[in-house]
């Protein structure tokens, strides 16, 4: 398994978000990457706090609001803004 820097986990969750993942698809890679990933040792703690919430993502207790989301990706260094179109 590649080593999971904060990019790599900005992007699993923009993919979620963006509906290109599935909720259950997020949590399985993330649970995955706890078990077996190698993080990015400068910023090791915020990685594996981060990848460890969505791991339990799928548990009615903690769920995933899009609050959940955007301080998690602050806490990566990131910020998300909605873009709305018409369909």
């Amino acid at each position: 398994m590649e080593v999971i820097t904060r990019q790599t986990v900005v992007d699993k969750l923009a993919a979620y978000l963006q509906h290109e993942l599935s909720l259950l698809t997020l949590v399985t890679w993330a649970e995955t990457a706890i078990m077996e990933g190698e993080f990015e040792r400068n910023h090791f703690g915020e990685i594996r706090d981060v990848v460890a919430r969505l791991g339990v993502a799928d548990v009615r207790a903690f769920g995933l609001t899009w609050e959940d989301c955007e301080q998690l990706l602050n806490r990566l260094g990131y910020s998300a803004h909605v873009h709305i179109e018409a369909t």
